[in-house]
């Protein structure tokens, strides 16, 4: 007859031979990080960030083990969020802000078996990735329909932060508007956050009060700019998701990416041992940006003209910022038939003209 002391014994001998499995499986699996900078909500920038992480998992299988920390500010909590996922054994790191990238950088030197990817940065090392979309592309595809339906001539968008991918977005948005309406101008309300709902909706709201009836909620992580602009009776443009569910009448077009094809990529690498530390810039030629759910309120003359951009943009014969382009000052900076660079897109620091707003010193 087993006694109470050797039926706890053989208990505590069943949980240490589990507890010893379940870390022998562990010791199979490549550990990866991934750090948004807002909230996983069910649409958005670090939502879409998560859909490509559970894409990995989905290809990979037990062979990796994916964990996530969301809303993250730029700055000491995100250093030490870095820090703590490598010291728990991660070895990639998908860090999903412009400003983690400095400390990500300082870590990666620090530790040389880490491979680090940086979302919109443009810094790279051996072990230090970057990646982008090229977002211009849909948003030029997104002012070519605001110039068709807008009635007051005036567009308004309610930005992040002036980095050069926005600004590189806000451009082609205004360069595709005035393609289709010469008389576009454009108003930006710089908000200096990716997520801040109070304060997106207080932007919106002025841009409305200042006559823009097309809002173009760029890089802000929450449906409020677009539930906002139906309530309003003013059509909306959202980046990263389509949220036409929350505009089901007045909505635009969304910005669609999809992160996976890149994110798997990195992933085989990594489990492979043959990471380097390169630019990934993702467009419509590789699926990565796409125009999600273009409102049907166009023609089918006005819809044929933004499906023949899709069609040149994707075979590579058109580029949104090609010459002759001018700044805000009437200054040329990109002259007739002149496409502009990668190099000089990752780093414009000027807004085209037409954008009656400045960006912030």
């Amino acid at each position: 007859m087993t006694t109470r002391r050797e039926l706890l014994a053989l208990t505590a001998s069943a949980v240490a031979l589990a507890a010893t499995a379940n870390a022998a499986r562990a010791e199979g699996k490549v550990k990866m990080g991934f750090i948004y900078p807002s909230p996983v909500g069910d649409v958005g920038w670090a939502h879409e960030l998560d859909e490509g992480r559970k894409k990995i998992v989905e290809k990979f299988g037990d062979k990796v083990e994916a964990v996530t920390a969301e809303n993250i500010p730029e700055g000491p909590d995100a250093a030490r969020t870095m820090n703590q996922m490598i010291a728990d054994g991660a070895k990639l790191l998908m860090i999903g802000s412009f400003g983690y990238m400095n400390d990500g950088l300082k870590l990666a030197k620090q530790y040389p078996d880490v491979a680090i990817i940086n979302a919109s940065g443009y810094k790279l090392d051996a072990n230090f990735g970057n990646f982008q979309t090229r977002n211009y592309e849909t948003s030029y595809i997104a002012g070519l329909a605001a110039g068709y339906v807008t009635t007051s001539n005036i567009l308004g968008v309610v930005a992040a932060y002036p980095i050069p991918e926005v600004i590189g977005i806000i451009n082609a948005f205004t360069l595709g508007a005035q393609k289709t309406n010469p008389e576009i101008t454009v108003k930006i309300v710089w908000l200096n956050s990716w997520f801040d709902p109070n304060k997106s909706q207080e932007a919106a709201r002025s841009l409305v009060a200042a006559k823009a009836d097309v809002l173009f909620s760029l890089y802000q992580d929450t449906p409020e700019v677009v539930a906002l602009a139906e309530e309003l009776g003013v059509y909306s443009i959202s980046t990263s998701s389509d949220m036409k569910k929350y505009a089901p009448k007045k909505y635009l077009m969304g910005m669609g990416i999809d992160w996976s094809p890149h994110f798997i990529d990195v992933a085989a690498q990594v489990l492979a041992g043959s990471f380097k530390g390169t630019s990934y810039w993702g467009g419509m030629k590789d699926g990565a940006v796409h125009a999600a759910s273009l409102t049907p309120d166009l023609t089918p003359e006005q819809k044929k003209v933004t499906d023949d951009a899709i069609a040149a943009i994707t075979a590579g014969t058109f580029h949104p910022l090609t010459g002759p382009v001018m700044d805000q000052d009437g200054t040329e900076k990109l002259a007739a038939g002149v496409a502009i660079a990668d190099g000089d897109m990752a780093s414009i620091n000027w807004l085209v003209k037409g954008v009656e707003t400045r960006i912030p010193q």
